[in-house]
């Protein structure tokens, strides 16, 4: 998170919370975590690790309390403006809920905390931030994905829907076309039973699959894949604009020197004229 920097103890603890050392040691803890948590679904035999797992995960739990509290401390009312130190915050605070009574599924949601990494880890970080920026453009993608599947599992309701109970109903058809566009068994279990009744069946299911396969899905590949180039760009932009700014405040500074230099040897040379 980007910061102005402080003076003082505040500003001694925002250098302590973005230390390599500090955010190297949180990672660990999540990737310890995220170990115990999967021992969690194995039957232990031994009493002793049964009873080590829970205590790791409330140690590990409170350290990750401590951290958040050191950070809301160092950054103050800006903590609140990054959206990652508020998902940090939902993902630490669901880990604190009771495994008991109407809060005995969260219990299962405490594997969320392996998320962190994605606050803590850059490269992971830029990943979904370029997702996220990807999501308008996807949203139109399924929109007409959408249109192709409700378009094609009415005209399959109608074509197919006498002899086969996957066209039964405009739902059954929008879920077998479904495993149709993911090419599981597509063949085998769809297409062939019903080319039994209705032998030029075959070429909806070839042309349903070229339009949404092969073209519609392969969209939204390119648009995650215009996205992180965009960041990157606006990444190499941001770090040229910086190094932009560091050479002008060097020329300032030198031509400062220089101009000092040059009262000097004025006043140098009137004091030897006298």
């Amino acid at each position: 998170m980007t910061v102005d920097r402080q003076t003082g103890w505040r500003g001694q603890l925002v250098k302590f919370v973005e230390t390599p050392v500090f955010l190297n040691f949180i990672t660990g803890l999540i990737l310890l975590n995220a170990v115990t948590l999967g021992l969690e679904t194995y039957p232990v035999e031994a009493e002793w690790v049964a009873t080590l797992i829970p205590v790791v995960d409330t140690i590990i739990v409170t350290i990750f309390v401590i951290e958040l509290l050191l950070k809301m401390v160092a950054y103050g009312p800006r903590f609140f403006k990054s959206g990652w130190n508020w998902f940090d915050l939902i993902i630490v605070s669901v880990s604190l809920f009771p495994d008991a009574g109407a809060f005995t599924v969260l219990r299962a949601m405490r594997i969320l905390r392996v998320f962190r990494l994605f606050s803590v880890m850059p490269d992971m970080r830029k990943v979904v931030e370029a997702l996220m920026k990807a999501i308008p453009g996807m949203s139109a993608i399924l929109a007409v994905l959408a249109l192709m599947f409700y378009v094609s599992a009415v005209m399959a309701t109608k074509l197919f829907g006498g002899s086969s109970e996957q066209f039964a109903s405009l739902g059954a058809s929008a879920f077998t076309l479904f495993q149709v566009m993911t090419l599981e068994g597509w063949a085998m279990d769809v297409a062939r039973p019903v080319m039994e009744d209705y032998p030029f069946a075959w070429l909806f299911f070839l042309i349903f699959i070229v339009l949404t396969s092969f073209a519609v899905l392969n969209m939204f590949i390119a648009v995650i894949v215009d996205s992180l180039q965009s960041k990157h760009f606006d990444e190499e932009e941001e770090r040229a604009l910086e190094a932009e700014a560091e050479a002008q405040e060097d020329r300032d500074l030198l031509m400062a020197e220089m101009k000092a230099i040059r009262e000097e040897l004025k006043a140098l040379r009137a004091d030897m004229n006298r």
